[in-house]
């Protein structure tokens, strides 16, 4: 079957009309992020970063002590599995949460527990 230039041509507008894919989890998540609401107990304040290499920093006070942990976190469609090695600990700790909403400005994330985390992009 031969297409005619104007089926031809239809196709192309369609094409072009199609939107453009919008960012991926993957993409959106990357940068510094901070607590605003944490129904675990994680400290408001606590940042987060995720850089392009698939690492994140943790950021955190526990009274008048700062604690830095890193890790490694993966985003596969709306699930973010994140791995902390604690100091002063031979186990790692892996969680995995759903992302509930990403946009911009905001992560909220639930685990399988139902408990919901809020973050706020810092930049």
């Amino acid at each position: 079957m031969i297409c005619s230039p104007i089926s031809c041509l239809l196709c192309i507008g369609v094409i072009w009309a199609a939107p453009a894919p919008s960012l991926s989890n993957q993409m959106r998540i990357l940068g510094v992020w901070e607590v605003t609401k944490s129904d675990d107990g994680t400290p408001v304040g606590t940042t987060i970063e995720f850089a392009k290499d698939g690492k994140l920093k943790v950021t955190t006070k526990a009274g008048d002590q700062v604690l830095n942990l890193e890790g490694t976190y993966k985003v596969k469609g709306d699930k973010l599995t994140i791995t902390l090695k604690p100091p002063e600990s031979e186990k790692e700790l892996t969680d995995i949460v759903t992302i509930t909403k990403l946009t911009d400005k905001v992560l909220i994330t639930k685990d399988e527990k139902g408990k919901v985390d809020e973050f706020k992009r810092k930049k």
